[in-house]
């Protein structure tokens, strides 16, 4: 199955977000032809900490319960969404983020992503993906595009103070949500810092 894992902001938050990026859904490009950003649905924004492209059920029970043990050990501080960037660069962007401020939550998030990773690997499941970058994805493009206009309109953005409480394992199916967008289904939560 196709899974990650990932903490999902409070429905404020998510409001908040949504409240900024509407007038930016609604727009269109200046010039016909422009690439047009697939946003993503409110309910699927999330920071994700480690993405399993094939696990296996027989992996769960024992994921599940090195996830727990991971979550236990890593309270983290008030986050913030703030700011944007995009991957894998500004001048050939294929997906839109919204950043995480303050700083030193980059720092938390990373090592609690290392243990969600490193649980995940004990666990039997394949991992994906480079090095840890903090962010939420707001947009993905069909093609590779200057983005420097949606950066300039990311970097504005300021969300409201949160406080993560758990992590979450989440099943992905692709194609199965409204408009062909992915479906999620929650597998389990594990406090933080506990």
């Amino acid at each position: 199955m196709r899974a990650f894992v990932a903490l999902f902001p409070p429905a404020d938050v998510v409001e908040h977000l949504g409240e900024f990026l509407a007038p930016r859904r609604a727009a269109r490009g200046p010039q016909a032809g422009a690439i047009v950003p697939r946003w993503t649905r409110d309910e699927h924004l999330h920071l994700t900490l480690a993405f399993l492209p094939d696990l296996a059920d027989r992996d769960l029970e024992e994921l599940a319960d090195r996830l727990a043990q991971a979550a236990a050990k890593r309270p983290l501080d008030l986050l913030r969404l703030a700011g944007g960037g995009a991957f894998p660069d500004p001048i050939d962007a294929r997906v839109l983020w919204v950043g995480v401020q303050p700083e030193s939550g980059h720092e938390q998030l990373a090592r609690l992503a290392g243990s969600v990773r490193s649980a995940a690997n004990s666990a039997g499941a394949l991992v994906s993906g480079g090095a840890f970058t903090a962010h939420v994805t707001v947009a993905r493009l069909a093609r590779a595009t200057r983005a420097t206009r949606w950066l300039r309109v990311l970097q504005a953005y300021d969300g409201p103070d949160w406080q993560p409480e758990h992590l979450t394992l989440v099943r992905s199916h692709l194609g199965q949500g409204p408009h062909r967008t992915p479906r999620y289904e929650e597998l389990g939560t594990f406090a933080l810092g506990e």
